[in-house]
């Protein structure tokens, strides 16, 4: 099966420019407009995450396994979702994730969400990492904090999630002084809410805080009842529009 090997985007580096980040729609069996979307040509997209259920589920899911291929066929980098549940969640529980993933999907990389942000956390988040590149060699490890972290965090994953929030939240929200001393491919900031009059005024909050990995949507929180980012936010193609041509520089 022509999906089931890691594509060329799974050793690439993110690249340069702003580019999509997708933390991960609903079941390909009810989204697959969204899912579809994601193949479209020319999109700029730095890597996208695959959660079959709260992780890798417990058997290989047909649905997602035809998802993944062709998502990699398409050249877009797929992460595995693993929820470190703030640290709660052992070591072992985790790589036993990264192994279904590995095994079932050809993941290049994971997402760890709910990542610990305290120093206290970072040896054995640290240990983690280690061990997912070993398991995935050249693999792209993003570390899902939602806000800033302690700043050796930075040191070990390939990108960090510095904001995941409201926009109402996100227009006043500042970067930490020590994301200055790293690019913008290390960054991610995930925006639910923003209005579509205020796009361009969040791509721009995006740059200037030195984020390049970015996920904006219209769709909100709804006072924690619904997932936000489970389907397409309503002006999917004029953000794709303005990302892909540089208009919001």
């Amino acid at each position: 099966m022509p999906y089931l090997t890691r594509s060329a985007a799974g050793t690439a580096s993110t690249g340069v420019g702003l580019g999509f980040g997708v933390p991960g729609y609903a079941h390909p069996l009810v989204a697959p407009l969204e899912w579809g979307e994601l193949t479209r040509p020319a999109t700029p997209l730095h890597w996208v995450v695959l959660n079959v259920a709260d992780g890798p589920g417990t058997r290989p899911d047909p649905r997602c396994l035809e998802t993944a291929g062709r998502l990699r066929n398409a050249g877009v980098r797929v992460l595995g979702h693993l929820d470190t549940a703030h640290g709660a969640r052992t070591f072992g529980e985790l790589v036993s994730d990264a192994h279904r993933y590995l095994d079932w999907y050809r993941t290049d990389g994971f997402f760890l969400d709910r990542c610990p942000t305290e120093r206290a956390a970072l040896p054995e988040v640290r240990r983690m990492v280690t061990t997912l590149r070993a398991l995935c060699e050249r693999g792209h490890i993003v570390l899902g904090h939602g806000t800033h972290p302690y700043a050796g965090y930075a040191e070990d994953a390939d990108q960090l999630v510095t904001f995941s929030g409201s926009w109402g939240d996100y227009r006043w929200s500042q970067a930490a002084e020590w994301t200055a001393a790293h690019p913008p491919e290390r960054f991610c900031h995930f925006v639910h809410g923003v209005p579509r009059g205020h796009l361009e005024e969040a791509l721009r909050l995006a740059r200037w805080q030195g984020a390049s990995t970015i996920y904006f949507t219209d769709h909100t929180a709804d006072g924690g009842r619904a997932d936000p980012w489970a389907s397409l936010p309503g002006y999917w193609d004029e953000i794709v529009s303005r990302v892909g041509t540089g208009v919001s520089e």
